[in-house]
């Protein structure tokens, strides 16, 4: 029995296809979601749907009751995380999980990007559970600019702190596709996996959209406290915008690159070029 929690997430679902995919019967997948309402399409399918909150201990005991791997998917609430992974952890001691995958972020051992404490810690709660583990430090996502074009075909640029930093991304099905490989796969326990992309800057990326686009699209590197203030300014929270500003910042010392070929080692194939990726987000975006 494989469980993919937040399954009805954006990487959550990707996960289950590429799962499907693979071979593994609908009926041996568990959905583990905080709504279970949100999964009704899922259980249509023949997949389990089962309740669990990471912030609700109680339902997670059940939801991983009988599973044998467990993708354990960050949780998005950033300044909870751990807390809330600690929950599942514990649950899947408790369920006497075989494997657990978690979810991590590139070079989480040695970053300091902003989003790195929370997925270090998690990942050290997981060495002390003494449950074999595999983590999947993601790099950034691609959907991360191209699900959000609309701003930067409007004003004829993109905005940030990022410089000439090269930033590692892949698309959310790459990184699930990796994910459902360690799932389905042997010998994976105890490895923890840099993954990400081709690389690319930001003013590659502006360039593309420019391409593709026929318009004038260029990149306006920020220093890091007026890229906050222009974020909070569109309605971001604050402590989100000083996220997404440090992670810029942390773009421009390499720590969303990598050379690794952890992802198309693992997946088998190159990952989702930036151009296509840019081209799905033009025609949703």
């Amino acid at each position: 029995m494989i469980t993919v929690t937040a399954a009805t997430g954006h990487l959550g679902r990707h996960v289950i296809e590429h799962l499907l995919d693979r071979g593994v019967p609908a009926t041996e997948i568990v959905a583990a979601v905080r709504n279970p309402e949100k999964a009704a399409d899922l259980a249509a399918r023949g997949i389990q749907v089962r309740e669990a909150d990471y912030t609700r201990p109680e339902t997670l005991g059940p939801a991983l009751a009988g599973t044998d791997k467990l993708l354990l998917i960050s949780s998005s609430e950033v300044g909870q995380r751990v807390a809330q992974h600690r929950n599942v952890i514990d649950a899947a001691v408790a369920a006497g999980v075989g494997l657990i995958a978690y979810t991590s972020i590139l070079q989480a051992e040695t970053s300091d990007a902003p989003l790195v404490p929370e997925h270090k810690a998690t990942e050290e709660l997981i060495r002390a559970s003494g449950l074999p583990f595999v983590f999947l430090r993601n790099g950034w996502y691609i959907e991360n600019y191209t699900e959000n074009l609309a701003p930067a075909l409007a004003q004829g640029a993109f905005a940030g702190s990022a410089g000439d930093g090269k930033i590692s991304a892949a698309t959310r099905s790459d990184f699930a596709a990796a994910a459902a490989a360690v799932l389905t796969g042997d010998g994976h326990a105890g490895k923890a996996y840099e993954l990400g992309g081709e690389a690319f800057t930001m003013s590659e990326l502006a360039a593309e959209v420019a391409a593709q686009t026929g318009k004038p699209i260029g990149y306006q590197d920020l220093p890091a406290e007026q890229y906050t203030q222009i974020l909070i300014g569109a309605g971001l929270p604050e402590v989100f915008a000083q996220v997404l500003a440090g992670s810029d910042v942390a773009i421009t010392r390499g720590e969303l690159f990598t050379t690794s070929t952890d992802l198309t080692d693992l997946i088998g194939r190159p990952t989702t070029p930036l151009a296509d990726a840019v081209a799905l987000g033009l025609k949703t975006s």
